[in-house]
């Protein structure tokens, strides 16, 4: 599934006219270098969810044949946030295979194929790429790479899933990009709205939520102007 719901807020200057996911990169929008990344790692099914002008998006992925069924989940008229989006789009999965998400806005060279492999082999319910980078916000793992909290550094929110490691945990940025098996969605909350990274420091109290410790020599987040730019000069 590719989050592509977003406002742009951030990106305002691209995006008073059109949504994030069709801002140009390279000659091409970002859905599309989205879904081109994730058809080349093998994946045969994509969900795209869609809020801000929506009919662009629908429009886009309607008159663009891709090779593969690209279906959309359609929050046009509430947008219902990460976990929101993903329980909304319950319905296009199967129940035997695990989940990819990745949000719009990252490029990455990133290898899902060890992310994948790597959540099987742990028997995590979810697993999360992240890695090392400067931000305010991290999710920190125990030794074992389990979910044992989260910190914001500008702040100093803290949200703290398992105490006895959560101090001497080890500090990753999120990378965008997660899978998680389809049982998750009979544990999630009865609302509609709600954040998938406060879902998984939840669940992370009771249940095996691992990270993937990405080292891979692209990753970039399109979601700041200077960050568009530099992602730009890179495709020139």
């Amino acid at each position: 599934m590719i989050f592509a719901a977003g406002l742009g807020t951030r990106l305002l200057s691209e995006t008073v006219a059109k949504p994030k996911a069709l801002v140009d990169v390279g000659g091409k929008p970002l859905l599309q270098h989205a879904i081109e990344k994730i058809k080349a790692e093998g994946i045969d099914e994509i969900v795209v969810n869609v809020h801000h002008f929506s009919e662009q998006v629908i429009s886009f992925i309607k008159e663009n044949d891709f090779g593969i069924p690209v279906h959309i989940s359609d929050e046009t008229e509430k947008l219902l946030d990460t976990g929101g989006g993903l329980k909304k789009a319950f319905g296009f999965f199967t129940e035997e295979e695990p989940v990819l998400v990745y949000n719009v806005d990252i490029i990455s060279n990133m290898d899902i194929s060890q992310l994948v492999a790597e959540h099987r082999k742990s028997g995590a319910l979810a697993t999360l790429a992240v890695r090392k980078r400067e931000t305010q916000r991290y999710f920190k793992f125990d030794i074992e790479k389990r979910l044992v909290g989260w910190i914001n550094k500008k702040t100093g929110e803290t949200k703290v899933s398992n105490p006895g490691h959560f101090e001497d945990a080890t500090e990753m940025a999120y990378s965008g990009i997660h899978i998680f098996n389809p049982t998750t969605f009979s544990l999630m909350p009865d609302t509609d709205y709600f954040s998938v990274a406060d879902f998984y420091l939840e669940l992370a109290k009771t249940q095996k939520i691992m990270g993937f410790y990405d080292d891979s020599d692209l990753w970039m987040d399109v979601g700041k102007p200077e960050q568009l730019e530099e992602v730009r000069k890179k495709f020139r």
